[in-house]
């Protein structure tokens, strides 16, 4: 049974949590009261887990560790417990597979969870043996120190003679050193590992670097540069993500707050970039963290209770194979149904690693390509590549030609780019949606020297190896004839295979079979397939029955072979061309959000160009709104306002999320959608200012455009229904909201708008700023959103 250990050192109490130490009885000064026994104790443990606020304090623990203070690994069950109870600090073993060794660092003091996920390692996280100590040195330093090594120091805190009188394991996970009157002379907090916590702050010239384990992964870092952008940096010279401010900040500094917001704030407090965890103020979760992993990519992870699991509730890289070196060398990353997945460019050696690319000079037979369709490559080593402008046969004749030259990916998108690896250390992704071919140089024969054309060049060999050159050449002429033979077979059946597909194809289109190609493998193969498809204008007509049901404004619904409805989206009176085409769905292909229809395929031909989006079963908003109207049925302020809120989500991932800004250019009630669990799904986004980008007045931009849409629709939302003239709704809204009459405003439909009254005036305020006439008045789409979730207050804005 686990227990609690209390001992008195030096005058000052210490927390110990030992499961296997037997209960002794306590020195010092012990309640004479004899009930107080080691039940007593195991039982305050256990409510002091149970019951400990949910909030963390910055107070400094009510329990410490004097000078003399030590931890050893041979007793490693033994560890220091916080006195809220969340944190726990001692030798953890087992840290990595195939890990004998121990690191000291500080854990979540989890019940249920018998991994120990570390907060903060000593030292970044050096080994040492399991006969090793921490310890609290007589001078004030905290060190730690290897037995194996003959009791060599690994690690100390520098604070040699600066007074510590003390060490302390704080409510919020904070290890300090303090000295007279609670002076913190060191802390923890200031030398981060791999996590943030909350109220932990992060600035220049701190990072965040990924634990170790032995691969290219060991590289990867989260930083705060001088500019105060925040970027994950491999080996320090490739930045794969960035925040990406649009000026630079004073003193920029990294926090988790507490509630789920991940926040960049300048000297002056002000928030100049953030990002919002899934569960953003969500009451039910007790912990949070932010931590880059091995695999390079930045997350931020919540603990519950009831589910008794860490969840991922935010990701910086969306897509992992976009983490630069993911995979490793010679190795490509892809997609299965387990997630990402590596595989190799060639196959596998002996040693059971992906196979290196050859020494191309030794090529006895030349030189040729291997074909990567759908993939890109790039240089690890250096981590730079050459770019020029070729189209696709062009890039791959430049690479044979240029003996520097290893490998090259060819853009299919229109762009004509062209990018040259010199280097051998490659590694790269690929994925359907992906519009680039890549060619890599590989030799024309396997072996680079083979040993019998080594022989032949030997003058001094022996007779028995001049014997060996006739049968040598006899094995030639041998081989010569199979290869004939093969050849004039691989003909015929492949004459025949032709014969039997084209007459295959024919039956097919004359029986309406549904759903040829690429589309319906791969819809077979996966009903979540999610990756953008390329179809002919023929797949699309079988989709939707030549067209039959119309939904929309040239939208038409379609079914896939796997009864799965898909609403086809008919782009013909749109003038783009073939690479503005090609442009738009690269850009749109790689979206993906709750709050936006997503892209499932496209066809590009010559005079057809349309566009597959999921389909949602329900409505639009606008035709939403009109039942309500003309029904008797009632819905709550709740459920429009989190419809507000998913539409401006859905601007901020456009706006700020996205690797390119995608500004909607035509936010209206007609392309918000709404599911069957009236979740707000924004669709036709990026085609108004992508296809027609003269649409826009040359007095604001596509961005605060949408600001300004997003005012007018907010406003209809709580107005409950639709008006064409923006101007004359603003003017309703401003003079109800200024007299005091914003209840005459408001759709009666809404049931419990009366408790809510404060809160429909901040939303009413903030459209009327959205729709000021001076653009440079407007919002940002932060702000917006933040002010939606009650973060944010605004007064009344000027009249315009």
């Amino acid at each position: 049974m686990k227990s609690v250990i209390r001992a008195e050192m030096h005058g000052a109490f210490i927390s110990l949590w030992n499961p296997r130490a037997p209960m002794k009885k306590m020195r010092g000064k012990v309640p004479s009261d004899p009930s107080f026994g080691p039940r007593t104790a195991l039982l305050m443990a256990v409510l002091l887990l149970g019951f400990a606020p949910c909030g963390f304090s910055g107070e400094l623990a009510l329990v410490s560790a004097p000078l003399g203070f030590q931890i050893s690994g041979d007793e490693k069950e033994t560890t220091w417990i916080s006195p809220n109870g969340f944190f726990a600090f001692g030798f953890i073993g087992g840290y990595q597979e195939d890990d004998d060794g121990f690191v000291v660092g500080i854990w979540h003091n989890l019940p249920k969870i018998q991994d120990k996920v570390p907060v903060w390692l000593v030292g970044g996280g050096v080994r040492v043996s399991e006969n090793s100590t921490l310890q609290l040195s007589m001078d004030g330093s905290l060190v730690l120190i290897d037995g194996s090594l003959h009791d060599l120091q690994v690690w100390s805190s520098n604070t040699i003679n600066l007074g510590v009188q003390a060490a302390s394991l704080m409510n919020n996970g904070n290890l300090v050193l303090t000295g007279s009157g609670g002076r913190v002379v060191w802390e923890s907090f200031n030398s981060p590992t791999d996590t943030l916590l909350p109220w932990q702050s992060l600035m220049f010239p701190q990072s965040l670097q990924a634990s170790s384990e032995g691969s290219i992964s060991s590289y990867y870092s989260f930083e705060v540069r001088r500019s105060g952008e925040i970027a994950l940096v491999w080996e320090d010279n490739v930045t794969y993500w960035s925040s990406h401010l649009r000026k630079p900040i004073n003193v920029g500094e990294v926090r988790l707050e507490p509630n789920g917001l991940l926040g960049l704030f300048d000297a002056s407090g002000a928030l100049a970039w953030f990002r919002y965890s899934e569960d953003y103020r969500d009451p039910s979760v007790i912990f949070r963290r932010l931590r880059i992993d091995r695999d390079g990519n930045l997350r931020i992870y919540s603990w519950n209770n009831a589910s008794s699991l860490w969840k991922v509730v935010w990701q910086a890289v969306e897509n992992q194979c976009h983490v630069f070196g993911f995979c490793g060398l010679y190795s490509v990353c892809g997609y299965n149904s387990s997630g990402p997945s590596c595989e190799c460019l060639l196959p596998y050696s002996a040693s059971g690693e992906c196979e290196k690319i050859a020494d191309l000079g030794n090529c006895n037979k030349g030189a040729s390509t291997l074909v990567l369709k759908q993939t890109v490559l790039y240089s690890l080593y250096p981590p730079h590549d050459v770019d020029i402008m070729l189209g696709l046969d062009d890039c791959k004749s430049f690479c044979l030609n240029d003996s520097s030259c290893f490998a090259v990916t060819a853009k299919n998108d229109g762009s004509g780019l062209c990018t040259i690896k010199r280097t051998t250390f490659i590694s790269g992704y690929h994925y359907s949606s992906i519009l680039a071919t890549s060619f890599l140089k590989v030799c024309l024969l396997p072996e680079a020297v083979s040993a019998q054309a080594a022989q032949l060049h030997d003058n001094s060999a022996p007779s028995e190896g001049r014997q060996s050159v006739s049968q040598i050449v006899g094995k030639k002429s041998f081989m010569v004839g199979i290869v004939v033979i093969l050849l004039i077979t691989a003909v015929v059946f492949l004459t025949v295979e032709i014969i039997i597909f084209w007459f295959v194809l024919h039956r097919r289109r004359k029986s309406g079979m549904e759903g040829r190609g690429t589309f319906r493998k791969e819809f077979e193969m996966n009903p979540h397939y999610s990756a953008v498809v390329r179809l002919s204008f023929e797949e699309v007509k079988d989709l939707t029955k030549n067209f039959v049901t119309q939904v929309g404004p040239s939208v038409y619904k379609g079914m896939l072979p796997n009864k799965i409805p898909v609403a086809v989206k008919v782009l013909g009176n749109m003038v783009v061309s073939n690479r503005g085409f090609l442009l738009l769905v690269s850009t749109l292909g790689v979206t993906h959000h709750r709050n936006l229809i997503a892209l499932k395929a496209f066809c590009c031909e010559p005079t057809h160009k349309l566009l597959v989006y999921e389909y949602i079963t329900n409505c639009s908003l606008d035709q939403w709104l009109l039942r309500r109207k003309h029904g008797k049925s009632k819905d709550g302020w709740h459920q429009r306002h989190s419809i507000a809120i998913g539409i401006a989500r859905a601007l901020t991932y456009l706006h700020l999320e996205c690797k390119q800004c995608i500004p909607h250019g035509n936010l209206k009630l007609e392309n918000v959608l709404l599911d069957e669990n009236m979740v707000a799904k924004v669709t036709d986004y990026g085609l108004h200012s992508l296809l027609q980008k003269d649409a826009a007045s040359s007095c604001e931009t596509l961005v605060e455009r949408d600001i300004y849409m997003l005012g007018w629709v907010l406003l209809q939302i709580y107005a409950g229904r639709r008006y064409m003239d923006d101007g004359k709704l603003r003017e309703l809204a401003y003079r109800m909201c200024e007299s005091g009459r914003l209840s005459q405003f408001v759709d009666p439909q809404l049931s419990d708008v009366g408790p809510e009254l404060e809160g429909v005036e901040r939303v009413v305020r903030l459209a009327l700023w959205c729709m000021q006439t001076k653009a440079s008045l407007r919002p940002s789409i932060g702000e917006v959103v933040m002010v939606l979730e009650g973060a944010l207050s605004l007064d009344m804005p000027p009249a315009n």
